[in-house]
């Protein structure tokens, strides 16, 4: 099966001569369709830029990006890729339900352009468009349907961003710390949501986090970079049953996890302090 997302020799360079900046350096990755991955890394090691060379937002400076064997370009013209940034970039003037829906209503040509692309032609397609509603309803938002963005709470409003971007059912979705400004008890309740969505539509996720709990929680596989410059310094799969919920945070194999994460991170800092 082509891979979901595919990095070779991926490199990125900020400015020019003696004050140029290595964002990413020979990042090597291959993410196969419908696994949840983290990037984890201090700040600085081009988590975020690397998600928006998959985006298409960015370009790759030198090396090769193929998301379902189609230039990232192409596959934001399919909306093979959806994106939740870290603020939720409601329309301030439209209500959370024409929010959610408005992307269906300006990519009607999409699911054309996705039919073409090899693999998932061969998949036939997309299932029918999701109800919206009903993924408010699921999000806890099915009282707000009707309500402007500023009636929301932050939390409220990241879960409107994330049912908007599962809306369009793309095959890739992005997520660049999209729970880092919310407190704890909200960000592990929009955690539970978002394991739900994953577990029902087997969306591929490549999700960037600085928090350690959070990765080993959500991800079967995390990816830790080290900064200067920006690298893939270990990939670790995470083999803990599914579902996950609150009480995974009791069990011991979470904590190995844990600790095996932190360690690497701080191998890679003492690895760039020494350098």
């Amino acid at each position: 099966m082509t891979p979901a997302v595919q990095l070779t020799s991926v490199g990125k360079v900020y400015g020019y001569g003696p004050s140029a900046m290595i964002a990413l350096n020979d990042v090597d990755l291959t993410i196969e369709p419908g696994r949840f991955v983290s990037l984890i890394g201090p700040s600085g090691c081009g988590k975020s830029t690397l998600l928006r060379i998959v985006a298409g937002l960015e370009s790759a400076g030198r090396g090769e990006v193929r998301v379902h064997d189609v230039t990232p370009s192409e596959a934001g013209a399919a909306k093979l890729i959806g994106l939740v940034p870290q603020t939720p970039a409601l329309l301030p003037w439209l209500s959370v339900l024409k929010n959610v829906t408005l992307p269906q209503k300006i990519n009607p040509g999409a699911a054309r352009r996705r039919q073409r692309i090899g693999d998932l032609a061969e998949r036939g397609g997309r299932k029918p468009a999701p109800d919206m509603l009903e993924l408010l309803d699921r999000a806890g938002l099915a009282d707000a349907a009707h309500k402007l963005p500023a009636q929301l709470s932050g939390g409220m409003q990241q879960r409107a961003a994330i049912v908007r971007a599962f809306g369009l059912q793309p095959d890739v979705l992005l997520m660049d710390e999209p729970f880092s400004a919310l407190d704890e008890f909200t960000r592990e309740s929009l955690q539970d949501q978002l394991l739900d969505l994953w577990d029902e539509l087997k969306t591929t996720v490549l999700f960037v986090t600085h928090s350690v709990s959070e990765a080993v929680r959500m991800s079967d596989t995390v990816v830790v970079m080290a900064p200067r410059p920006g690298r893939i310094v270990d990939v670790i799969d995470i083999d803990l049953p599914r579902p996950r919920n609150q009480r995974l945070f009791e069990e011991r194999r979470f904590h190995e996890y844990e600790d095996l994460i932190r360690d690497r991170l701080h191998s890679a800092w003492r690895s760039t302090d020494a350098a």
